[in-house]
């Protein structure tokens, strides 16, 4: 089968074929992948940045937001049958560890990570379990919800988490309107009462916010004049800012843009936060980190997807074209997501 496989960090992936997976145990998944999103932390995957993290074994498949239809289950799969158009939860989850009786899957003592730890679905095919597999509503299409596995999860997640925080006649700050902010507005105005203000440096993402349900919309440049502006249209500051970025100063500014008492809901990574101690103290601020939801939270977001409250604004892109896509993303050119089809 074609794949996108990593052989050495910091330079391109490569187009080539390799042998389609096998399932090795009762609770094995193979699917036909049919999309597989591309988001920001492949860039970073090839950067070196998840080594320390993940350690995996060079090459690999990447690709960890995916969706397709199902071609094989083991012996103890009862959840999915062959034909089911499915979406997977990126990781692999074990049922059995603490986190996972929680709830907490996410968190998984035993996880696999598939296009992050393990082989991923950029590829014809991609192997998983039973855990990870969501059945599609019959109205959905694989390739208009792929990139929900990731990033729309994470961005749902942040907000599924602040829900409580944002009631009526309070405030919500989107930083960055990009894949994932697109969809924590979205998310923002399908489950909270929150004003929603959004701030992003480019026009096109800020009309697209628009679209989605932003009340108010701030162009980025000069920070002095951006929390000036936040701080006027929310009276002082928001409780909640929800940080898409996380790197190149925004997650300097953000807790700029916060109220006392406000949190700063970190998605985006590559940066660093740095905030005096004094401040945290005296404003009673926090910085809350937000990694990928849990299974659960991929099932609500579907609810919500299938419901019409949640689109994905995506740039359909062939398999055998995926270079195309990770420099396109990398030089700031995709609104929205980028999908591969094989």
């Amino acid at each position: 089968m074609k794949a996108i496989r990593l052989h050495q960090y910091g330079k391109d992936p490569v187009l080539e074929e390799v042998d389609e997976p096998k399932i090795t145990d009762p609770w094995g998944v193979i699917v036909d992948v049919e999309a597989a999103g591309l988001c920001r932390t492949d860039l970073h995957i090839v950067e070196g940045q998840w080594e320390p993290i993940q350690h995996p074994s060079l090459p690999y498949i990447l690709g960890h937001e995916n969706a397709g239809r199902v071609r094989e289950v083991g012996s103890a799969v009862n959840n999915v049958s062959p034909g089911d158009t499915v979406i997977m939860h990126p990781l692999t989850s074990c049922g059995l560890c603490p986190p996972c009786r929680l709830g907490q899957d996410s968190h998984c003592e035993n996880s696999t990570f598939p296009g992050v730890s393990v082989d991923g679905g950029m590829a014809d095919q991609l192997l998983t379990n039973a855990r990870a597999v969501v059945k599609l509503d019959d109205g959905l299409d694989p390739k208009d919800v792929a990139a929900l596995a990731d990033a729309g999860l994470t961005a749902y997640h942040a907000v599924r988490k602040a829900a409580d925080e944002l009631f009526p006649g309070s405030h919500a700050v989107v930083i960055g309107a990009g894949g994932l902010g697109h969809i924590g507005i979205q998310t923002l105005a399908a489950i909270t009462s929150a004003e929603i203000t959004v701030v992003d440096r480019s026009e096109e993402a800020l009309e697209l916010a628009q679209q989605l349900g932003a009340h108010h919309t701030v162009r980025a440049g000069d920070d002095d004049a951006v929390a000036s502006q936040v701080l006027d249209i929310t009276g002082g500051g928001a409780q909640i800012v929800f940080d898409f970025v996380g790197e190149q100063g925004v997650e300097l500014l953000a807790p700029r843009l916060l109220r006392n008492r406000g949190s700063h809901y970190v998605v985006g990574y590559g940066g660093e936060s740095r905030l005096p101690t004094i401040e945290i103290i005296s404003r009673e601020i926090n910085v809350i980190g937000n990694l990928v939801g849990t299974y659960n939270d991929l099932v609500e977001l579907m609810t919500l997807t299938a419901q019409g409250r949640v689109k994905l604004h995506t740039s359909i892109y062939p398999l055998d074209a995926a270079l195309d896509a990770f420099h396109d993303l990398d030089a700031g050119r995709l609104v929205g997501r980028g999908i591969l089809v094989p």
